[in-house]
């Protein structure tokens, strides 16, 4: 299997998510980033949770998971630390929910 790289474009992720119903989206922000807004489909795992909270993504392991965050940050560290746990197709949504304002959803809020 080719390795997949550890980021993904809005533009790239959109388009391979309305072809790949496999997808599995995880945002890694905290709870109150949450509820002020989240991209469709999404389920929440804080990275500050992530650790103990990982077994919830049983069964996951040869899933594309795409995880993402505010800016890209964190989400580009929990797709790495994904990884290391195997969780080998995981990847980090570049320039996360702001980007996605920005380029794929606009009107929903930024913060």
């Amino acid at each position: 299997m080719t390795e997949l790289p550890l980021e993904i474009s809005c533009q790239e992720f959109e388009q391979q998510r309305s072809l790949d119903d496999e997808f599995f989206l995880l945002d890694c922000r905290e709870q109150e980033e949450y509820d002020l807004v989240a991209i469709a489909g999404a389920t929440l795992l804080p990275m500050s949770e992530l650790a103990t909270r990982v077994t919830e993504l049983a069964g996951k392991e040869q899933q594309r998971i795409c995880v993402y965050c505010h800016h890209g940050v964190r989400s580009a560290r929990v797709a790495a630390w994904l990884r290391q746990q195997g969780f080998g197709r995981a990847c980090s949504l570049a320039g996360g929910i702001d980007a996605w304002a920005c380029e794929i959803e606009p009107g929903i809020v930024r913060y």
